[in-house]
């Protein structure tokens, strides 16, 4: 795993989109503090979130959170409930989960041609073969 120069943070990314002030941003960075872990992964310069409501406060209010990472599909995350912290909390899990489940198709175990070569590029049951022989 490379590390990254200047990875991203919540603090650094988040923008308040419609139905936010810039006086609620930093409370929803704090609230949103736990994805950080999440975003170190990828390079500031290149990672954006923003966050959105729509009939805040009212029946029926819809709390959106978007994330944009260079080289990756947007995704976009959003909750009903009526509870503003609730949605905030429900989004945000939504996106944790939604980039663990990006981060781990791109593993090499999700990958058929990845797991079935061996080290040193030979193939995986070339190698189990050798080893049972020698045994």
């Amino acid at each position: 795993m490379s590390a990254v120069a200047n990875p991203a943070t919540v603090a650094e990314c988040l923008r308040v989109g419609a139905g936010f002030s810039q006086g609620d941003r930093n409370w929803i960075a704090v609230q949103f503090a736990t994805l950080d872990a999440r975003l170190a992964g990828f390079h500031a310069d290149a990672t954006e979130l923003e966050v959105s409501v729509k009939d805040r406060d009212a029946r029926g209010q819809k709390v959106t959170l978007e994330c944009w990472v260079a080289g990756r599909q947007k995704i976009v995350t959003t909750s009903a409930e009526e509870d503003l912290h609730a949605a905030l909390n429900d989004v945000r899990d939504d996106l944790r989960r939604r980039l663990n489940d990006a981060k781990t198709r791109q593993e090499p175990r999700h990958n058929k041609h990845l797991r079935e070569i061996g080290p040193e590029g030979v193939p995986a049951q070339a190698t189990e073969r050798a080893d049972a022989e020698t045994a």
